[in-house]
């Protein structure tokens, strides 16, 4: 007596098994998504805190932060602040002492004595939008838009 033995898979596993592959790979995609907006994050981070470091050559030789924010003085700020606009998803830079409200902008602010610059986040950090520097050292996240002719990061 021969006894036969199917050889293969059913259609339920085969089903199965591609649902177990849909459900793992939306995770990782997801995770994936999440990546990407932190790494943008800390190049809006990076841009910034480089320009911290250009705002106070520009004051070594100037002994003035007046021209921190003049794209067409310092040609590494503009580079840093377009870099910062374009990763943040900002849609423009304000150079100007405007008040901005919530519009999506990277803001720079500078008068002789001080200087703030600020930029959207990607993502929320925490529920941080803003990315804020200024000539006191502060480096922090802010809920609130660099205001009006602040040369200040705002207090959250």
């Amino acid at each position: 007596m021969k006894i036969k033995f199917n050889r293969g898979f059913t259609l339920i596993e085969l089903l199965v098994v591609i649902a177990i592959i849909g459900i793992l790979s939306s995770v990782v995609l997801a995770s994936l998504n999440t990546a990407r907006g932190k790494g943008a994050n800390a190049a809006i981070k990076s841009n910034l805190n480089n320009m911290r470091a250009q705002a106070e050559l520009v004051y070594d030789s100037t002994s003035s932060y007046d021209t921190v924010c003049n794209g067409t003085q310092d040609t590494n700020v503009a580079k840093a602040l377009t870099a910062a606009m374009n990763a943040g998803g900002a849609t423009s830079i304000d150079l100007a002492y405007a008040n901005i409200g919530t519009s999506v902008k990277v803001s720079c602010h500078a008068t002789a004595s001080a200087y703030a610059i600020s930029a959207p986040l990607k993502v929320l950090d925490g529920s941080n939008v803003y990315w804020c520097v200024d000539s006191t050292g502060t480096s922090i996240g802010r809920v609130s838009v660099l205001g009006a002719s602040n040369a200040a990061c705002p207090a959250s």
